[in-house]
């Protein structure tokens, strides 16, 4: 140890020498004279700190004249977001002005392309993670102000990855004329050893003020406010706290504007009055821990309502649901799917009988209903109480009888593929329950996108959309809420060579079906035979918000067009009439 002691002294005198040393005029810390070993691990020092932090290219993005379209440039490489680390780039935005969405955008993906979401600057995005993220924008009282002064805008982007599978991406913006905005998405799902940075372009170009990113370690933050979640409405007599408490979280904002979801782990509970008698009552939960865990500076607080019931002895279904006849339609290309319909519960009364108390019928919101088979034949249906109580109702399922659309007008777009998104229509098709409609048409495309092809169109008599979908395994709902319409259903994933498939749709001869369930939901079924002779399949299972006596279905294009040809069905039914 004296020997040991005696070494590490002669180090630190060593390394205090030469830090003098490159105080004096012409000095060079790594050039100094010494023994050849030091010199060479003071070399590999300052080695192994160069080049850490990732490198963005190009750090022009996107042409200068603003004429990229949607998805034309991307970073060289994507750049990888480590685990408790905050990246951060500054670079100027620059935009045709002519929406807001033509400014910079933040992709998030894994290293296999898969996109975790897109997040624009005007508090706007797509994919599984923003539906599952906390965003907003401080400009968003005035848009019109806000993109006067983007072009030419200064937009610091930071995105930290916490290490718990959640990700937070923030920009600081500086309009033109001095107008401050902060846009944030929060608490986005990802996986945290496979996360990965991209900016793509949208009538718009960035210039970066350099190629390194600002790299940072995790700062700790204070919590400054939470909300309790998941907490159920009505617990059973006799549950203990423990039981009660152990699926809640609560959600928790931080000192510098992070939020977190928090484990009944982290937390502690009390519930007021008690838990051993019926009525209305308060779980207050508390927390002082930072959000890497360390004990806060204080301890903060928050409660939410419930009440505690009489335990549910059993259950009865007192009133039939209003659909029991439910229908499916696989088409040759999807023989072999194995899937499932859901259970439609509109109508429906299940009366409770309770360990004490008068009977009470149930809201079906808090029921759970299993799956049904998508085969023909009686299907029993078993339905779940919170507290495990069981009974079982029986369904019909038949095959959907195949009806041919028969469209007007017999060519939609333009035929030079110049038709801009949802300016040209087939007719809107009434689909009546239990029936499938079938469409037959060749497809063009001028193949600079994957979404310059047709697409599907959902909505009710007064042209209300349930849900618009995509050749390329993409959709959205009307007002992009949910869960239900698209966020609702199950996409079957897209094609496994994007670029194959693209090139071989100009001139693909392609069938869509589409299956009104009676049961709430429908189903779309693509099938297009491409130019190179291959069949390409999407489909999206499940569509929910359906008013299974008010669906219609029409078609639409981008930057394409398609010529209807002579369907194979067995019959031809009204159109209804667009508006």
């Amino acid at each position: 140890m004296k020997h040991l002691n005696k070494l590490a002294s002669v180090f630190c005198m060593a390394a205090m020498g030469l830090t003098a040393l490159t105080g004096c005029e012409g000095s060079d810390m790594f050039s100094v004279n010494g023994p050849d070993w030091l010199s060479e691990k003071i070399d590999s020092i300052a080695n192994s700190n160069k080049g850490t932090a990732p490198t963005i290219s190009p750090t022009t993005l996107g042409a200068t004249d603003n004429s990229d379209t949607w998805w034309t440039s991307h970073l060289d490489a994507d750049i990888k977001i480590e685990s408790n680390k905050s990246y951060s780039t500054t670079f100027t935005n620059y935009t045709s002005g002519a929406n807001n969405y033509n400014n910079y955008v933040v992709v998030l993906r894994k290293a296999d392309k898969t996109e975790y979401c897109c997040l624009r600057s005007d508090d706007y995005g797509w994919g599984d993670s923003f539906a599952s993220c906390t965003h907003s924008n401080s400009a968003s009282a005035d848009w019109g102000a806000w993109l006067a002064q983007m072009n030419g805008a200064k937009v610091t982007v930071t995105v930290t990855n916490y290490g718990d599978n959640t990700a937070d991406v923030v920009a600081e913006v500086t309009g033109t004329e001095g107008l401050t905005s902060t846009q944030k998405y929060l608490g986005i799902p990802v996986e945290s050893a496979d996360l990965y940075l991209d900016f793509t372009t949208d009538g718009c170009h960035y210039v970066f003020d350099k190629a390194e990113m600002d790299v940072a370690d995790l700062k700790d933050q204070q919590p400054e406010s939470m909300e309790l979640i998941n907490v159920p409405a009505e617990v059973d007599k006799g549950t203990s706290v423990k039981d009660f408490t152990s699926t809640l979280k609560a959600k928790v904002t931080y000192s510098d504007g992070a939020i977190k979801d928090v484990d009944a782990s982290d937390l502690e509970f009390v519930v007021v009055p008690d838990m051993e008698t019926v009525g209305e009552k308060y779980v207050v939960a508390t927390l002082k821990k930072t959000l890497l865990g360390k004990t806060a500076d204080k301890t903060i607080s928050a409660n939410a309502k419930f009440s505690v019931v009489a335990g549910i002895k059993s259950i009865t279904i007192t009133k039939a649901p209003e659909h029991t006849h439910y229908y499916f339609f696989n088409s040759s290309a999807f023989a072999s799917a194995d899937r499932t319909l859901a259970f439609d519960p509109t109508g429906m009364e299940v009366t409770a009988k309770y360990v004490e108390g008068e009977d009470a019928v149930l809201d079906n919101s808090k029921l759970t209903f299993s799956a049904i088979p998508a085969t023909a034949g009686e299907h029993e249906v078993t339905i779940t109480t919170e507290n495990g109580r069981k009974t079982t109702v029986k369904v019909n399922v038949a095959e959907s009888k195949l009806v041919a659309a028969n469209p007007t007008p017999s060519v939609v777009g333009a035929t030079d593929n110049s038709s801009a998104f949802w300016t040209e229509f087939s007719d809107d098709i009434k689909v009546p329950a239990g029936k499938t409609l079938e469409y037959g048409f060749t497809n063009y495309t001028d193949a600079a996108l994957n979404y310059h092809n047709f697409c599907v169109i959902l909505r009710n008599a007064s042209l209300t959309e349930y849900v618009v979908v995509r050749a390329d395994n993409y959709g959205w709902t009307y007002d992009n809420s949910g869960p239900y319409g698209y966020k609702d259903c199950t996409p079957s994933g897209g094609q496994t060579d994007w670029a194959a498939w693209l090139a071989a749709m100009n001139g693909a001869k392609c069938k869509v079906y589409i299956t009104n369930n009676n049961n709430g939901r429908a189903d779309i079924q693509i099938t297009m035979l491409g130019n190179d002779g291959v069949t390409y399949t999407q489909s999206y299972w499940g569509i929910s918000g359906i008013d299974v006596n008010d669906l219609q279905s029409a078609l639409t294009v981008e930057n394409a067009h398609i010529v209807f040809g002579s369907a194979a069905a067995r019959k031809h039914y009204t159109r209804a009439h667009r508006r």
